[in-house]
Formats: structure tokens, C-alpha cells, sequence
């Protein structure tokens, strides 16, 4: 008796980030929208937003079409993570299918969206259910994979408006690596990087001394840091 070979389907999936000041004292944490399946496998539970690859349809056009119908938003950064086949990752669909995952980031400001739908969740990126398929090992590799490359200057900046103060650039970093950082070392790494130029602009409407704001500089000036960012003493 010959086993019938099952199809293979390609889906898109996309892990979105942003960051939010809900942690102790305001510290700001990385949070995820995730949708709510409708059908089995999995039904009512939790995933990453994202589904089939149309045969004629782009792989970016995917990604940022879905994270557009569930945030109702376009990320200020796109990028492909990794692809996941496992054998028994498709465990109790009708086909085995194989996603490639992306990762983008929405600013703070935006990532209010999608919230008045029932089917739509923002929940702490560190403290998830669990989820269908194999979504919580992928958002435990996306968090590895952003906090490998937080020296690059360009990850926080997708998290950030075109200026910020350097606590803000801070504020990301934290969300990113979970814990605090040594606000004047970082101040100190920040500035000697050549990555950030003063604006020559200060935040209004602060008492006192307002917090200059700065934008990234276009240069390829060295990493942040080196050697990982100084955390907190407790």
C-alpha cells in the first residue's frame, strides 16, 4: 500500500513589536498583538497575525499586508526573520505547512491599534500562553534575535520618532534587553557612539531644564556598544 504524499502550504507570519511603559516604576516593556483562531487546528486559541502565501503574491507584500489588517498600520520596519518547516509543526491540519516569519516594530505612539477588535490582543511579550503551532518558540527566537542585535542602531531606531531624548533611546534598550540599564553610561556610550547628532532642539513644555532632542546620524559610525549594554545594579 502506497502512503499518499501531503501537500505543503507556505504561510507568512509576523511577530510585531512596540514598546510600553508598564513595567515597576514605568520602565517600558516589549508587547505583541496576537489574533485569536477561529478555526481548528487551535481554535480560540492565540497567534502570531499571518496566513497563506497566495500564489502570486510577493513575500514582503504578505507580511505587511497582514500586519496592515491587524494593527491597521504599516511597521516603520519590515524585516524577514527566519523560516520554520518542522516536521510536526502542522500537527492536526489537513497539509504540512511551512512559515516564513518576519519582525517588525511599531513606534509607541502607534501601537494602540487593533485593540477595540475582539479577536486582536496586546499582551507583554515575556509573558505570553501559550500559543498555536510552534508561535511560541518563533516569539521566543525573534526576542533572541533583538536582543543579539541591540548594539545596531537601527533596531532601536524603529521603535523611535524621527527625534528623542537619549532617556527615550534608553527606555528602548531597557523594553528590549528586560532590565534596567546605568542611565549615565549609557548617556556616556550613546554620545562617544558618533551615532546620535543634537538637534539643537529641546523637549517644550518641561520645567526646569528641558532634555535636548537628538535624531540618528546617517554615518557608519561604530555600534552602540561593543560588549553589551552596562545593566542596572540593583
Amino acid at each position: 500500500m502506497t502512503m499518499g504524499t501531503p501537500c505543503t502550504s507556505l504561510a507568512v507570519s509576523t511577530v510585531i513589536f512596540t514598546v510600553r511603559p508598564t513595567g515597576p516604576g514605568g520602565r517600558h516593556e516589549l508587547w505583541l498583538p496576537l489574533v485569536r483562531r477561529i478555526r481548528d487546528p487551535y481554535r480560540h486559541l492565540w497567534a502570531l497575525p499571518g496566513g497563506p502565501l497566495d500564489d502570486e503574491q510577493d513575500l514582503d507584500d504578505a507580511a505587511a499586508g497582514y500586519l496592515r489588517l491587524t494593527v491597521g498600520l504599516d511597521a516603520t520596519r519590515l524585516e524577514q526573520l527566519a523560516t520554520f518547516g518542522g516536521l510536526s509543526r502542522s500537527q492536526g491540519a489537513d497539509e504540512r505547512v511551512v512559515t516564513v516569519v518576519y519582525w517588525a516594530a511599531l513606534p509607541t505612539h502607534h501601537a494602540a491599534s487593533g485593540e477595540g477588535d475582539l479577536n486582536v490582543t496586546w499582551l507583554r511579550a515575556t509573558d505570553l500562553p501559550d500559543l498555536a503551532f510552534d508561535h511560541s518558540l518563533i516569539v521566543a527566537h525573534a526576542l533572541e534575535r533583538l536582543r543579539d542585535r541591540i548594539a545596531e542602531p537601527t533596531v532601536a531606531r524603529s521603535f523611535l520618532p524621527e527625534t528623542f531624548t537619549i532617556a527615550q533611546l534608553r527606555e528602548v534598550h531597557e523594553a528590549i534587553l528586560g532590565h534596567g540599564v546605568d542611565a549615565p553610561n549609557f548617556r556616556r556610550h550613546v554620545l562617544r557612539s558618533g551615532r546620535l547628532e543634537d538637534t539643537g532642539e529641546r523637549v517644550a513644555g518641561t520645567p526646569h531644564r528641558p532634555p535636548a532632542l537628538y535624531r540618528f546620524t546617517r554615518t557608519h559610525a561604530p555600534e552602540f556598544f561593543r560588549s553589551g549594554t552596562t545593566q542596572e545594579t540593583p
